[in-house]
């Protein structure tokens, strides 16, 4: 049999969970049963982080020890997984005694490897990261993700031989396509590696400035550094190196992070392997971040999403829903309530409930709540079954590559085919006029492909789907699901089931009011006086509604040829501050090259993966010095800059009609 092994990042616990946790533990339990579904052995782990500096430091301003402080917080990670729903196999914390063993037996290998030395060094560190920064990681001096300005500390520590490894790695990455995924992020860390020599990684802390840590077994006086100490966990969970869950399930290795600990994932990590003599994981996949109206969650704006919350106004199937089908891989995401309740409504009620209650209704009113006997197949049947067969296809290799928006989507052609399928063969025609086994194989058709996509759904939201093949007369049994082969087998509902009256799983729900968006956060940089001199040349807001502009006839407006397209790649413009170079795939052969005046908004990073809206007929032109083959489109006020895009994924190109 085959294996596999998904991990959640262990998350740090300086903060309870929020959406992101939430996303992140659910995409991996997903996965998992996804691929045990297909068969194989899966295994699931997440877990907490809980030493470093910065839990030292809160556990100090909370008046806790650091152990009580984590305890606590712990406790909330692992109550995060029943509340969405998910089952890991195993949830492992950096405390437990197991773990900090197995560090300190790869510490000491490693060590008498001749791979850790111990040397005196001045740095930048950001307590934030809890790492040290080189002149040109930082931007303008400041910490590239807190804004913060590093404190330049020198002391005696530990180092790893990380660039001992650099050649190999880059290797490794090119000969295994799939060790990083999406391509931008394997990019990214390709580039990141050819652009200079790799440093040696600092590896401890002493104890004269931080006792919270694992001790490092060769030397007393030092802890190890948290990054060390924290990806081991995906080991030592395993019971390396003797145990006999590493020996099934390490080598099917498939990380799940977000972009902002790739480095250490992608870098630091497969190093640390190949110095302990240990083979490198499968696959890291990175997704981008969650935003709250396209902003980074923040306490002090007051718009972080609690699961809980969610869970108990939506359900835990909806919510999964949602999460999994609105996040393209590797590509930022907003969320809103506004958005979710539309895609419930959308997909869930409007789309699939009606399905259901379409069927089951018909199913009672013509064959006495049973499933009919089907009979001859028309045309229209096998062309539904061949669509049937291609959308469970993409599902399964969607989602088999961590694409559970596209793998939903693919599912979802069939759910909207089925519709158009009732439509056109109207089964109330076929009653009235007397066409009672026509009708029996019109119904018996849309059934099976009913409980075809139960069973796909129940990795993404097993609730409902438990409870839908119930409505179908055929109770869930995962020991009898073969999912590779449901695209082309036929007949697995029986003829004379009993079927349920209704489905009420997915109402349809009330439009929240939408909440105003959150303002901007100010750089934690930038000095009050320029902030309020700033804030003082703001143009004011005007007092009444605005105008519209002067009228246009629809032919001229039929003269715009707007199309969807995804942001392959974005850089500064070499000789315009407020300007990007913009790189657009829109279903050509070619990706459109776009200089937008977006740099005063947006980086170039939150840029990538984004699907946009672009003028594709705009005439060309060169923007200092550089040539622009459209334009980007943006909803602009005196506050907020938002990309407009499609409410849900669209194919590159796709035209705004």
């Amino acid at each position: 049999m085959s294996r596999f092994f998904v991990t959640t990042p262990i998350f740090y616990v300086n903060a309870k969970p929020h959406l992101g946790h939430a996303f992140t533990t659910i995409l991996a339990d997903s996965v998992s049963r996804f691929h045990a579904l297909m068969g194989e052995e899966s295994y699931f782990l997440t877990g907490t982080d809980e030493h470093g500096d910065k839990i030292a430091k809160a556990s100090e301003a909370a008046g806790q020890s650091p152990k009580e402080y984590a305890d606590q917080v712990s406790a909330l990670f692992r109550g995060l997984a029943p509340i969405v729903g998910a089952k890991p196999n195993q949830f492992i914390r950096t405390t437990d005694p197991d773990h900090v063993k197995c560090v300190q037996k790869v510490l000491q290998k490693v060590y008498e490897s001749g791979d850790i030395y111990f040397g005196e060094y001045g740095g930048h560190y950001c307590f934030g990261c809890e790492r040290f920064y080189t002149e040109k990681e930082l931007v303008d001096g400041m910490c590239p993700d807190h804004k913060t300005r590093p404190e330049y500390i020198a002391e005696k520590n530990y180092f790893f031989r990380m660039s001992k490894y650099q050649g190999w790695l880059i290797d490794h990455i090119n000969e295994h396509p799939e060790f990083i995924r999406p391509a931008r992020y394997r990019n990214e860390v390709l580039s990141l590696l050819e652009s200079g020599a790799l440093e040696d990684l600092c590896i401890s802390r002493p104890k004269s400035r931080l006792t919270w840590g694992i001790e490092l077994p060769f030397d007393p006086d030092f802890v190890c550094y948290v990054w060390f100490d924290a990806l081991l966990n995906y080991v030592s969970a395993l019971n390396y190196p003797r145990g006999e869950k590493f020996k099934k399930f390490w080598p099917a290795a498939n990380h799940i992070v977000a972009k902002d600990i790739l480095k250490p994932h992608a870098i630091f990590w497969p190093t640390m392997l190949k110095a302990a003599g240990i083979a490198p994981y499968q696959s890291l996949n990175v997704h981008g971040y969650w935003l709250v109206r396209d902003t980074k969650m923040s306490k002090s704006l007051g718009n972080v999403v609690e699961p809980q919350r969610m869970v108990e106004t939506y359900g835990a199937s909806a919510f999964r829903y949602f999460l999994m089908r609105e996040m393209a891989f590797g590509s930022d995401a907003s969320f809103t309530e506004e958005a979710l309740v539309g895609r419930l409504n959308a997909d869930l009620a409007n789309d699939l409930g009606n399905l259901f209650n379409r069927a089951l209704a018909m199913t009672h009113k013509y064959f006495g709540g049973t499933v009919p006997t089907p009979a001859e197949e028309y045309q229209e049947d096998a062309e539904l079954k061949r669509l049937g067969f291609e959308a469970m296809q993409g599902f399964q290799e969607n989602f088999g590559e961590f694409r559970t928006a596209r793998a939903l989507e693919s599912l979802w052609e069939l759910v909207r085919a089925l519709n158009k399928y009732i439509d056109q063969t109207a089964p109330w025609t076929l009653f009235k006029n007397k066409q009672m086994a026509r009708l029996g194989t019109v119904l018996y058709v849309v059934l099976e492909h009913m409980r075809k996509v139960a069973v796909h759904l129940w990795p993404v939201m097993p609730e409902a789907s438990c409870k839908m093949l119930e409505q179908l007369g055929m109770p869930f049994d995962q020991e009898k699901v073969m999912l590779p082969k449901e695209p082309e087998v036929w007949g697995i509902l029986e003829s004379g089931v009993a079927v349920a009256e209704t489905s009420n799983l997915f109402p349809r729900l009330e439009m929240p009011e939408p909440a105003p968006p959150a303002p901007l956060e100010p750089s934690a940089t930038e000095p009050k006086k320029a902030r309020a001199e700033k804030a003082a040349k703001q143009p004011a807001a005007p007092a009444g509604p605005v105008g519209p502009a002067d009228s246009i006839e629809f032919a001229d407006f039929q003269k715009l040829d707007l199309r969807v397209g995804t942001v392959l790649s974005a850089e500064k413009h070499p000789d315009a501050d407020k300007l990007l170079v913009v790189k657009v795939a829109l279903g050509e052969p070619e990706p459109r090259q776009v200089v937008a005046g977006l740099a005063d908004r947006f980086s170039p990073e939150e840029l990538v993966g984004k699907q946009v809206v672009v003028v594709a007929n705009l005439a060309p032109r060169k923007l200092r010095g550089v040539q622009s083959q459209g334009m980007i489109l943006v909803a602009k006020d005196a506050e907020v800059t938002r990309l407009l895009t499609a409410s849900g994924l669209v194919d590159d190109g796709g035209k705004v009609a």
